[in-house]
């Protein structure tokens, strides 16, 4: 059997992703493609009782390599338990986030030393990376004006600005080194717009 795609969705806070991942879902599903659809941290039980432990707010100090840990430690539960079986299947895995986002708030917003990072992928992921990964980039302050609309923010969300242009600044330099895996996507556009971009960039992946 053809092993799947492994397609992943990134951004800083209030990018669109949840809205714009039904949409690529929906997308590939219209056009005969098999999705899995999970995100990070989650995606099992366990993974998603470790999300819970992240995102909450504390009054806690949370020590940023105890931070990564757990992420790595869901990611090593939900990669080996979901997307790996998955993709042996055949299906296209869409994950709301991977590695690309630990390298991003961890490593830039954290100042964690990245070989701690590549350290951990290779020993959670060995050498699977997303085949293609979609920014979906937006002005920091416009992103958390939109986050602020939807209500309650969790434990990253009320980080301050600083930390946030550092989040997207890795993630435009990682894009800008792996220009083949990276699609960028500018979602300050409206929804049609920006639908129309992910759009051309699945048709893309279908031709290949």
């Amino acid at each position: 059997m053809k092993p799947g795609l492994f397609l992943t969705v990134e951004g800083t806070e209030g990018v669109g992703k949840s809205t714009n991942i039904n949409f690529v879902e929906q997308w590939l599903t219209q056009k005969g493609i098999s999705v899995f659809r999970t995100r990070e941290p989650g995606g099992t039980p366990l993974a998603e009782a470790l999300r819970e432990l992240l995102l909450a707010p504390r009054t806690e100090l949370v020590d940023p390599t105890a931070e990564l840990l757990m992420v790595f430690a869901a990611r090593a539960q939900h990669f080996n338990q979901v997307i790996k079986p998955a993709l042996a299947r055949g299906q296209w895995v869409l994950c709301d986030r991977f590695t690309d986002a630990t390298y991003a708030y961890q490593g830039a917003g954290r100042g964690l030393d990245v070989s701690l990072i590549q350290l951990l992928e290779q020993v959670v992921q060995g050498g699977c990376r997303p085949d293609c990964t979609l920014l979906l980039d937006i002005d920091v302050e416009v992103g958390l004006e939109r986050a602020r609309s939807r209500g309650e923010l969790d434990r990253f969300e009320t980080e301050a600005v600083q930390f946030f242009e550092r989040v997207r600044q890795c993630y435009r330099e990682r894009a800008a080194v792996e220009a083949s895996r990276f699609a960028i996507v500018d979602a300050s556009q409206n929804l049609e717009r920006v639908q129309a971009d992910i759009a051309a960039v699945l048709g893309e992946l279908l031709a290949r």
